[in-house]
């Protein structure tokens, strides 16, 4: 892969071409390729999140720019100075919005423990003291996925979640760096090996949409034909502040919307996405 007057060059059997302008994400899924570091740089310049997989073409790593904004000095600054008190309600909210969307695709298909969340829902406090998301969790994939599954499983369904789980996750930390904030200082998540803690707290409502994708393939082998379909997410559409946005661009403005709450102590200011107005 090589760059040419801003065209991703690839060359192979036969010789493609593609304008960077177009690209949003740019996921390696084989080992065998190989790039130039003129056409990483201009990669990063244009904040094109570039995903790696390994030898089983499973996303291993990404690249992350060291300014993604012109202020990024002042945002970092920002973001130390976060009082807990607004980290503490933001992660309320996003707690609270991931159970919704669980709860209204145990709805969608109709499973009777959509009810279980609703509960959970009302039960929730403060930075979930009492860890409603854990219990919503348990319900929530086993009512998809039967009672005998568990995370911790080596199955394609748990390949496919994984998988997907790290296409968003990507495409969050890119959001975040584009904003000039840093992964590494969560708002829950602050585990020191974890380099994207605020891409994970941050990305919590949007796992039912890998969820729903995987659930509806019923897939008993998880391949290449599976991973085109979960990268694919990125580009439905799902309705945020009132406007049919695609996913990629909905991450976006979410990511901004909480942001502003945190810098400004409002948690109104968060805009979460639904599936329909």
């Amino acid at each position: 892969m090589d760059l040419k007057l801003n065209y991703l060059i690839v060359r192979g059997v036969d010789e493609k071409k593609i304008l960077l302008d177009e690209i949003s994400t740019l996921l390696i899924d084989s080992t065998a390729v190989s790039m130039t570091a003129y056409l990483l740089c201009e990669l990063a310049k244009k904040k094109i999140k570039v995903i790696i997989c390994d030898e089983k073409r499973n996303p291993v790593s990404e690249m992350v720019s060291h300014y993604g904004s012109f202020d990024t000095s002042a945002k970092i600054k920002q973001q130390i100075a976060w009082e807990d008190k607004i980290k503490g309600e933001v992660w309320t909210e996003i707690v609270k919005d991931k159970i919704r969307q669980q709860k209204l695709l145990l709805c969608e298909i109709r499973l009777p423990e959509e009810a279980v969340l609703s509960g959970y829902i009302n039960e929730l406090k403060f930075r979930d003291s009492t860890n409603r998301e854990g219990h919503a969790a348990k319900v929530y994939f086993n009512a998809l996925f039967g009672k005998g599954f568990s995370r911790t499983q080596d199955n394609a369904v748990n390949a496919g979640l994984n998988y997907g789980y790290s296409i968003l996750l990507s495409s969050f930390n890119k959001s975040i760096v584009s904003a000039g904030y840093i992964t590494q200082l969560g708002l829950f998540h602050d585990n020191i090996f974890n380099h994207f803690n605020l891409g994970s707290d941050l990305m919590e409502p949007f796992r039912p949409l890998i969820d729903r994708c995987v659930f509806n393939m019923q897939i008993d082998e998880f391949g290449k034909e599976e991973k085109m379909t979960l990268v694919d997410i990125l580009n439905q559409q799902v309705y945020i502040g009132g406007k049919l946005n695609y996913v990629g661009n909905a991450i976006t403005l979410y990511c901004r919307s909480v942001f502003n709450a945190l810098n400004d102590n409002d948690i109104s200011q968060i805009r979460f996405y639904t599936n329909e107005l």
